[in-house]
């Protein structure tokens, strides 16, 4: 079993800057893929940010604001959230692709609240 922990949501001003942090913990061999989602009002979960490999990717909406990172020692993935809008505020989930005794298995976070004031 595998759990995902995230932490580092609050309430910010716009222009502000928020570090979400995602752990990973439990029984597996390696981690494939972390990323970060978010669910703002709405129906519509949207990819943020992901790291796989070496390779990053974003949506067009944080490009030159966020900044995702990850330590693979501590199977922790960070976002570095600058210059926030009001338009950000929303739940962030934490999304992993983690390789265990199952194969490969996907696993979500509780989600972090982060809500940004005008």
């Amino acid at each position: 079993q595998v759990q995902i922990a995230e932490s580092g949501g609050g309430l910010v001003q716009a222009g502000e800057s928020l570090r979400l942090s995602c752990v990973a913990s439990g029984s597996f061999v390696g981690i494939n893929f972390m990323g970060w989602y978010r669910h703002p009002p709405g129906p519509q979960r949207e990819l943020v940010a992901a790291i796989n490999g070496g390779s990053t990717n974003y949506a067009d909406s944080v490009k030159g604001r966020f900044t995702i990172s990850r330590d693979n020692a501590k199977n922790t993935v960070y976002l570095q959230m600058n210059s926030l809008r009001p338009e950000d505020t929303a739940v962030y989930y934490c999304r992993t692709v983690a390789r265990g005794r199952s194969g490969i298995q996907n696993y979500w976070g509780q989600g972090t609240q982060v809500t940004v004031s005008s």
